[in-house]
């Protein structure tokens, strides 16, 4: 039998203070912000786990919650829901006697500005320890990042990137959905970004012939300022999603798609490794944490690196990969 361990959250504790119309007494009052945990719901499966955060008060963002280093596998208005496996987002696994434990935790990722702080709460999913259960043969891995051995994938998918698109064909304005991934083997946990996507009527990259810009400067999705293409919330730190509105290039003919990608440490976000779209009314965004997006602000000039106190940095370890898209077919049934 599984079950959830849970405990009391404390999201955090602010001072309030009064003046009288005197203005010579000073009260106090402590006030504290507490989520009801009626809120979180914890299935534990045998492999696997599904949790749901309902969010109680207005002023949570619920695509700011993480379990471990996984983002939510849907998010609605006012919930976040994880579906999990074990072998993901980083959960430990504990033996103590008959008892086989899963840990992890649920994070919520505020801004130092925002009204609701930053929290963390365990994830626990205990079992009786299986009678013929014994532990794995002892593989020491001397990894520390790697730079190497890594697998990029990138396709164009249907609306819901349930799976590869089936025809190569897009109307003008309509949404263009890709999706990258890469495998991590034995790294530690990576973060996709692309870097750089042009479309040419070529498989080649040449120096001569038409070429429509879609990402530049080191992440900076320009193709956003002018339509409603966007980068979409992330599953998962080795994947990237785009849904790209279908340009007026070369209609009616061949276009190709090559994009330049990067894997890199999560907690390495500079302004030359990041995921930036243009968002109407707020300026340029960053995907994976908007309230960082000074990191964004080069995205009208020039990127170049430079060290962010608000994110860490150090030495991290990165592979790039060019990918070739196509071709595709963008159509202008509109009348003449």
């Amino acid at each position: 039998m599984a079950y959830f361990w849970y405990s009391a959250v404390l999201l955090g504790m602010a001072v309030v203070t009064i003046v009288a119309q005197d203005g010579n007494v000073l009260y106090y009052f402590l006030c504290a912000f507490c989520f009801c945990l009626e809120d979180l719901k914890v299935d534990c499966g045998r492999d696997s786990v599904t949790l749901r955060w309902g969010a109680a008060q207005s002023q949570m963002d619920t695509s700011l919650l993480r379990l471990g280093d996984c983002y939510p596998s849907s998010i609605s208005a006012g919930e976040a829901m994880f579906q999990v496996e074990f072998s993901d987002c980083n959960f430990s696994r504990l033996v103590t006697g008959d008892t086989l434990m899963y840990m992890n935790e649920l994070i919520y990722m505020s801004g130092p500005k925002a009204q609701l702080k930053s929290f963390s709460h365990p994830v626990v999913c205990s079992y009786e320890r299986p009678a013929d259960w014994a532990p794995g043969i002892f593989d020491p891995v001397f990894y520390t990042y790697g730079e190497g051995d890594l697998v990029f994938h990138m396709e164009l998918t249907k609306d819901d990137f349930s799976g590869p698109h089936l025809s190569r064909e897009y109307p003008l304005g309509s949404f263009i959905h890709i999706s990258a991934a890469v495998e991590q083997m034995v790294h530690q946990p990576l973060l996709l970004l692309l870097e750089e996507c042009v479309a040419t009527t070529t498989p080649e990259l040449q120096s001569e012939g038409p070429v429509h810009p879609i990402i530049t400067n080191k992440g900076c999705l320009v193709a956003s300022k002018n339509s409603n293409s966007k980068f979409e919330p992330r599953q998962r730190t080795s994947e990237i999603r785009l849904s790209l509105q279908a340009f007026k290039f070369v209609v009616g003919k061949e276009v190709y798609i090559h994009c330049s990608l990067l894997a890199w440490d999560p907690s390495g976000l500079d302004t030359s490794k990041k995921a930036c779209h243009y968002v109407k009314g707020h300026g340029w965004v960053l995907l994976d944490d908007p309230y960082h997006s000074t990191l964004c602000g080069c995205c009208d000039s020039s990127c170049e690196p430079w060290k962010t106190s608000g994110i860490a940095s150090g030495k991290h370890g990165s592979t790039q990969s060019a990918v070739l898209l196509g071709p595709l077919v963008i159509t202008d049934n509109s009348p003449a």
